[in-house]
């Protein structure tokens, strides 16, 4: 049965029956006491319901307890009134009690858990000062009255038991107000809200009028509070288990709890003054001092914790609660002042940028808050996690240690955790520079040199680690000024691509040519593409520079005789670009070139971390593009994932062929590469060749294709066609 259904059918029959109570006041104790044991059954039922569906299985537990715990008492009390045993009274007081204890017990069980650290004492703080304030009314206008009034043990015991059920009540309201959660109204803690509030207001009328009259299950209004209370409190339930897995969020208290606090303060204040003027007696003053001291106590924990929130506000980051700058400078210095050993990561998550553009900032945040748990779970408690800037992140590790063995942790925590963001999992990536503390050391000279060693861990390619070394310098400024000069450079003709044949092994005849891009700058002359490559990927030119690769060879090769294919390398921020298939697709329409004639290449890692990225080859591939995977071997890609990939060619790393040297240990990797290729029906091509015995021993291998300096280095077409057409 659907919520709206439940909901509609649960509201019908409460109308109805009040109704009914109303227009036969014969019948409206039957239908009262009928209606609140019914909507307690039901209650409990949908709440035993709610612990499969929930985020919140405790506390829907304990309330399908309390709800029970209602319903026994109910029979327990019926029992005693047709005339059962003295213990079936007390029985039904205490089962009610317990009722009370238990829905308290749950909005802890709610709420308590989401807050964590000094927050929880503060928090805990608050609901005492408000129920204080509580207290001491109860106090006043309830206990002293059932004293005065000299009531016989079991019913002062009923009544005091009601008045401490109320302030059970009272208490479970605060900690859901105080908490923050007050989403929307058909939210399930809305309903439970209102109905702990409605069953605390109830209460205390019937025990109010308990005091002064006989009739009180004459007055329809509180009845019908009663009734209503249940309804809400079963609502909750209900709503639970159509909201599923989704948690309360902490909402921004409103105005009016973030004065409860101050309000109860001044109730506590103005009952101290009206028994002062009122009253002579000294028993009204004992509980009221007792509620007042507990007040003062609380808002004495409340005013510490707060200064220490206050202090944090300085030293701590807001959004994922690790330090910020100023707390990571303050570790410094006291580890400085010690003498104790410490060593400094700095992190720098890549490419960040794309997340925010790409999801939003609020998913952004997330990916920081995440990425602040994980860098908390791999150190030490002694060590200090700082975020020290929008996407930079720094540990300072305090002791003896090996600090690469942490960076290693941290790149396998991220690699090992994708965030999930709305449809997309997304693997974050992460550049990491460290440095040991020297004698001396002041702490911007720390940080800078772990500044120095991010950065050159960054242009060495994504997600690694580097220690910092003399030799560094700091190439920033000459990067942002290659980042400018390159800017409109294929525009203006300085990209030249060149050609490396791909031959066939056995008889040196090419079959395909692997398109090279070099730039050859007016001033610097010839840029090695380790300089320029790295900084085109952080700026974002590499697409660009890419879409224009693609197209100078689709067109080159578009005209050469035979059909060699041409192999075309792809970075993985193209990979990432959304327009990608439809832009390779016009090149190759627009050049001519058959799409079964074009290779892509893609490193191991880029497609195993990027599931769009495998998206997006999958579509390229359904269109008659291979795929090729560049440098394989260095990556971390498992063999099951190998084999869900869309790829037709393995390339073996030029630092795998270089180890062949006819011993079994120098082939191992290699033929281990060749054997898996055979397995899963993939070529190899075999880089970096540059000897005849690599050659022959490639062949005994099963390798038949591959490139190196061997056959050419990388030429223009031209020179290379007129090469090989001279070749006798």
């Amino acid at each position: 049965m659907t919520r709206s259904r439940v909901t509609v059918i649960l509201v019908s029959l409460v109308a109805a029956t009040q109704t009914l109570s109303l227009a036969e006041p014969a019948l409206r104790r039957p239908i009262l006491f009928a209606s609140v044991l019914l909507l307690d059954m039901a209650g409990a039922f949908f709440s035993f319901r709610a612990v499969r569906d929930s985020p919140y299985p405790v506390a829907w537990r304990l309330i399908g307890l309390a709800r029970s715990s209602a319903v026994a008492a109910f029979f327990a009390l019926l029992w005693f009134t047709a005339g059962g045993p003295g213990f079936t009274y007390w029985a039904g007081i205490g089962l009610r009690g317990l009722m009370f204890v238990l829905l308290a017990a749950a909005t802890l069980a709610f709420r308590l858990p989401e807050i964590q650290g000094r927050g929880r004492w503060a928090f805990l703080a608050e609901i005492v000062i408000v129920v204080s304030a509580g207290a001491m009314v109860a106090w006043y206008f309830v206990i002293d009255q059932a004293f005065v009034t000299h009531l016989e043990g079991p019913e002062l015991t009923r009544i005091l038991g009601y008045v401490i059920g109320d302030l059970l009540v009272l208490t479970a309201s605060c900690a859901l107000v105080l908490s923050g959660a007050l989403p929307p109204l058909n939210h399930p803690s809305t309903f439970m809200i209102g109905g702990l509030v409605l069953l605390m207001v109830t209460d205390v009328a019937w025990n109010a009028t308990d005091l002064h009259s006989d009739t009180q299950a004459d007055i329809w209004l509180i009845g019908l509070g009663m009734v209503g209370a249940g309804l809400l409190l079963t609502l909750s339930p209900v709503a639970a288990r159509a909201q599923g897995r989704e948690r309360v969020a902490s909402h921004r208290r409103h105005a009016w709890s973030q004065r409860l606090v101050m309000l109860s303060l001044l109730t506590g204040a103005a009952m101290m003054i009206t028994v002062t003027v009122r009253e002579d007696a000294m028993f009204p003053w004992g509980g009221l001092v007792v509620c007042l001291m507990l007040m003062v106590g609380a808002v004495v924990v409340h005013m510490t914790v707060s200064l220490r929130q206050t202090r944090d506000l300085v030293v701590a980051d807001p959004l994922t609660g690790l330090a910020n700058r100023t707390g990571l400078e303050d570790a410094i210095a006291l580890a400085t002042r010690r003498g104790e050993p410490s060593a400094l990561l700095l992190i720098d998550l890549d490419d960040f940028k794309l997340i925010n553009d790409a999801y939003g900032h609020a998913a952004g945040d997330a990916v920081l808050t995440e990425f602040g748990h994980h860098l908390r779970e791999v150190v030490r408690v002694r060590d200090t996690c700082a975020r020290i800037g929008g996407d930079e992140f720094a540990v300072l590790l305090l002791g003896d240690g090996a600090p690469e063995l942490v960076a290693q942790r941290v790149l396998a925590e991220l690699a090992t955790h994708p965030v999930r963001l709305g449809d997309d999992t997304v693997v974050v990536h992460a550049s990491i520079g460290l440095t040991e503390r020297r004698s001396g050391d002041t702490t911007k000279e720390l940080m800078r040199r772990a500044d120095l060693a991010m950065y050159a861990a960054k242009r060495a390619g994504t997600h690694s680690w580097m220690r910092h070394d003399p030799s560094m310098v700091d190439r920033r400024a000459m990067d942002a000024a290659l980042a400018d000069d390159l800017t409109g450079a294929a525009g203006r003709g300085e990209l030249v691509v060149l050609y490396q044949p791909i031959v066939d092994l056995e008889t040196g005849l090419a079959t395909g040519y692997e398109a090279l891009v070099r730039w050859r700058h007016p001033v610097r002359g010839l840029v090695p593409p380790l300089d320029f490559i790295p900084v085109a990927e952080r700026t974002g030119l590499i697409y660009d520079i890419g879409l224009y690769v693609l197209e100078r060879a689709c067109a080159d090769m578009a005209g050469v005789p035979g059909s060699p294919y041409v192999s075309v390398n792809l970075s993985p921020r193209q990979l990432q670009t959304p327009s990608l298939v439809h832009d390779v697709l016009a090149v190759v329409r627009r050049s001519g070139l058959a799409a079964q004639r074009l290779v892509l290449e893609v490193t191991e890692s880029a497609i195993v971390d990027e599931q769009s990225g495998i998206a997006t080859l999958h579509e390229l591939r359904s269109h008659g593009i291979r795929i090729a995977v560049d440098d394989f071997g260095t990556g971390y890609s498992s063999l099951h994932y190998l084999t869900r990939l869309p790829v037709d060619i393995l390339k073996i790393d030029r630092s795998f062929v270089a180890e062949l040297d006819g011993t079994p240990t120098g082939a191992a990797i290699a033929e281990a590469v060749i054997r898996l290729a055979q397995v899963l029906r993939l070529r190899t091509i075999a880089e970096g060749i540059e000897t005849t015995g690599q050659t022959d021993e490639l062949l005994a291998l099963g390798c038949r294709t591959g490139q190196g300096f061997l056959f050419s280095k990388p030429r223009p077409l031209d020179e290379i066609l007129l090469s090989e057409a001279d070749r006798p």
